[in-house]
């Protein structure tokens, strides 16, 4: 496998492009906003700096165009926000672009299920497609041809759609720190960020709005009460992943895995306050230290993180039969702060293609055989 069309330009598609150039991958980098993708056409690439280097690198293909991106691929890489993974599968299905494997990076929660859904509402031939926990990057864009990646994954986990074997043998080329679990739900309830950023994007909001995020938020905003209600959330994604027969890590040793906490040395063990180990773990990691919070409540830590983590979240929950009192909370004072009705407008149990199935039906649906 030698050339990847990468779809999106945005912080997280612009690292991708960036290492697997670095690696001896040949990348076309793919978004329809011929004015995001304008800086980087002038410069003929991407500049870069950060983990993977200062410098710049070179692709061969910059374009809006869907068709031409493609054209020679051996693999598609999307690397879009959450919220338009539905619309990305039907342009592709409406295109007849069946034959290449699709990699999600990252899937968030429900990436794959939705994927899968709105391209077989179009063509029923589904190409093979996996899905990762999540970014493989911490990164952000400086100016419109320059991304800052201040992280890197040592670790993401990644699953595939029955028949999706294609797809996760090219995650894995394209990545090697990628580990297989069993089915999309093992990645989907990994999500770091359905439990990290919706406790500190409510309880935060006020100094959010007064300040349009002049604070750390992995720090400052990082607070003991945040983390308690943080704790709550990251139980009832445990308990709804046991429920599907995923036992998972809790969020601080899953973010060990990836990378954005360090070693044994933010381990504080208080058994009177276990949250205490969330505030020095995340506020203590070096990738996280220095992103602001969120400058307003459009931002995505609220559009993306409730809309497309707690809502699919909940729905798979609903599913699995495990009750989600934090999430719930979390999701309605969301929706009262933004004005957004996310129950409406989010990745809804409908949208995943799973508002008939009750849990053995979703095992089914995801997994080769559909057994326990």
């Amino acid at each position: 496998m030698s050339r990847i069309a990468v779809l999106g330009a945005g912080a997280g598609g612009a690292a991708a492009a960036v290492e697997l150039t670095q690696r001896g991958f040949d990348v076309a980098l793919w978004n329809r906003s011929e004015r995001t993708l304008a800086p980087f056409q002038a410069r003929g690439g991407v500049v870069h700096e950060g983990v993977l280097g200062e410098g710049f690198v070179p692709l061969s293909r910059i374009t809006a165009d869907l068709q031409e991106a493609v054209a020679g691929a051996q693999a598609i890489l999307v690397c879009l926000p959450t919220f338009t993974h539905g619309e990305i599968a039907r342009q592709l299905a409406e295109a007849g672009i069946r034959h290449l494997p699709v990699v999600m990076n990252p899937g968030h929660t429900g990436g794959a299920l939705e994927f899968r859904h709105a391209f077989t509402e179009v063509d029923r031939r589904l190409p093979p497609v996996a899905e990762f926990s999540t970014l493989t990057y911490v990164a952000r864009k400086c100016d419109g041809a320059t991304v800052r990646v201040t992280g890197r994954a040592k670790q993401v986990r990644v699953g595939a759609l029955p028949g999706g074997a294609e797809a996760l043998v090219a995650a894995q080329a394209m990545f090697p720190n990628a580990s297989p679990v069993a089915d999309v739900l093992a990645a989907d309830l990994a999500n770091a960020n359905l439990v990290l950023h919706p406790p500190g994007a409510v309880l935060g909001a006020a100094w959010v709005e007064a300040t349009q995020g002049d604070f750390t938020f992995y720090v400052q905003g990082m607070t003991p009460g945040v983390a308690r209600v943080m704790a709550r959330l990251d139980d009832e994604r445990r308990a709804t992943a046991r429920a599907f027969g995923h036992e998972m890590p809790s969020l601080v040793d899953e973010m060990r895995l990836i990378g954005t906490v360090e070693g044994e040395a933010n381990r504080v063990g208080r058994a009177d306050d276990p949250a205490a180990d969330l505030v020095t773990a995340i506020a203590g990691g070096q990738a996280n230290q220095r992103i602001k919070a969120p400058d307003s409540l459009q931002h995505r830590y609220y559009l993306e993180d409730f809309g497309h983590g707690l809502v699919p979240f909940i729905a798979l929950s609903r599913v699995a039969g495990v009750p989600t009192p934090t999430a719930d909370a979390l999701l309605g004072l969301g929706e009262a702060l933004t004005g957004t009705p996310f129950r409406q407008t989010g990745r809804t149990a409908q949208r995943m293609g799973i508002d008939q199935l009750d849990r053995a039906g979703l095992l089914a649906l995801v997994r080769e055989h559909g057994h326990d």
